[in-house]
């Protein structure tokens, strides 16, 4: 099963929850580094548990997951 997701930057406090391999910082808040927080980039199978933790670690539930992606690419 694919695994994509995004950081609500609206709402994420930068606590240091998540996963490095996914995530990083930028002025004070997390996002995708495997795609610049677009949703586009499907995460590494590999890195699930990692996503599952920070998922489950953020205070604020600002990391997103689904199967299919956030955003449609266009050509």
């Amino acid at each position: 099963m694919s695994k994509y997701t995004v950081v609500d930057q609206e709402t994420c406090i930068a606590c240091g929850a998540a996963a490095p391999e996914i995530f990083n910082y930028n002025e004070g808040v997390a996002f995708v580094i495997l795609d610049e927080n677009e949703g586009t980039a499907e995460v590494p199978e590999g890195l699930f548990d990692d996503l599952d933790d920070a998922v489950e670690g953020c205070p604020t539930d600002s990391i997103n997951v689904e199967t299919s992606p956030f955003k449609v690419l266009v050509d």
